[in-house]
């Protein structure tokens, strides 16, 4: 059963108020207490009363989508645009139970090779000061033969992350790992709560923040992408002629599945080379075929909307110089620099809606390689986050 969403016209008078109100129930119209209800990806939410009713006043006109989410019941999100300034009912139906899997056994050589990988694909390198709380309730399930490792999480994850001073609540919709690609993908919702803010996570939070792509993504509604230090290329693929043909990797192909059913033990000599080439070569090598292009080529500005989009491959740089003190309330960079890249690729005509937070519309259709790949949640910083917070 799907959530129902219900809406009714609310007029405010005083004109330029944002504030979303409404009572949560569920389908059997009792009223819903502690229902979490917050913007997605920020620290702005609030808890729903004991008679089911709820108001978040908004500070600014806001884009995104607000979440509701409460235990053992389905997570209902939808845009902030369609229910800013009405009075709402929320109808929350319960969870179906989990589908069934089959699950990996926590030892430690599934840890090395399953558990591990999603930690590192999801949380990052640092797992000593970010660290899931109730990772016991993860449910992990590997398919052999498709070599894809899954993940379910039927409790919201309470996330600590000690460097940046936040607890994120965490609903983690969707995760697997390819390991034919070496692709990971995942998407969920966010809450943040800021539980520390000294000036070592003050500093902490900026490194995350510079030339990450939250910090391009509000350069780019602002129009300073180049007063800011990012420098954007135009890059287009060129086939390697050394790699393996289609009719070669279908030989191959053959091979493999011929050797499956029989006892073959010689390789022949063409299979050794396909086989060394495919391993040795990319399918493909990248050429940069114009520097410095202005953001015009990849963004759209129409009626104060901002749209991002564009052909071939983008790549993005940034020098980091990342901050290492705070003076007087400044903040003072060290000596040493860093060059960040990152490829950007999407669907020919695909087009994403900047908003003036930095967040994109269909993110998961907006595939990275490079420095934005690493900014998984040791990294991630609320939406609403401002530069020395």
């Amino acid at each position: 059963m799907k959530t129902i969403l219900l809406f009714f016209l609310f007029t405010y008078s005083v004109s330029f108020a944002q504030v979303i109100k409404g009572t949560v129930v569920d389908d059997t119209e009792h009223r819903l207490d502690n229902v979490s209800i917050y913007l997605d990806g920020t620290k702005t939410g609030t808890l729903s009363k004991e008679d089911g009713t709820f108001i978040l006043p908004l500070s600014t006109q806001t884009n995104g989508n607000i979440v509701f989410q409460k235990e053992n019941y389905e997570i209902f999100s939808t845009e902030i645009s369609e229910v800013v300034n009405k009075n709402l009912k929320v109808v929350l139906t319960k969870t179906n139970v989990i589908e069934e899997i089959v699950l990996i056994p926590y030892t430690s050589e599934a840890y090395t090779n399953y558990i591990n990988v999603f930690l590192r694909n999801f949380i990052g390198d640092d797992l000593e000061n970010v660290k899931i709380k109730n990772q016991k309730t993860l449910k992990f399930s590997y398919n052999k033969k498709k070599k894809l490792l899954k993940v379910k999480a039927p409790k919201t994850l309470i996330i600590e992350n000690k460097n940046l001073g936040y607890e994120i609540e965490y609903n983690l919709i969707d995760y697997s790992t390819d390991f034919n690609t070496n692709i990971t993908n995942y998407i969920g919702t966010s809450f943040f709560k800021e539980t520390k803010n000294t000036d070592k996570v003050r500093i902490n939070r900026m490194n995350a923040y510079e030339g990450s792509s939250l910090h391009f993504f509000r350069n780019i509604y602002n129009n300073t992408i180049s007063e800011n230090g990012f420098i954007v290329n135009q890059v287009v693929k060129i086939p390697n002629s050394n790699y393996p043909t289609e009719e070669e990797l279908n030989t191959l192909k053959d091979f493999m599945l011929m050797t499956r059913s029989s006892q073959v033990i010689n390789i022949p000599e063409n299979i050794k080379a396909i086989s060394q080439k495919k391993s040795s070569q990319k399918p493909y090598t990248l050429a940069i075929t114009k520097t410095l292009i202005p953001d015009y080529d990849y963004v759209k500005r129409t009626n104060g909307q901002v749209f991002f989009g564009f052909k071939d491959i983008l790549q993005v740089n940034y020098v980091k110089v990342p901050y290492e003190n705070i003076k007087n309330n400044q903040f003072i960079r060290g000596k040493s620099s860093r060059n960040l890249s990152t490829f950007l690729y999407s669907e020919e005509g695909e087009s994403f809606e900047v908003s003036k937070d930095g967040n994109i519309t269909t993110p998961d259709r907006l595939t990275t390689q490079g420095e934005f790949s690493k900014n998984k949640i040791e990294k991630m910083l609320p939406l609403d986050y401002q530069p020395g917070d």
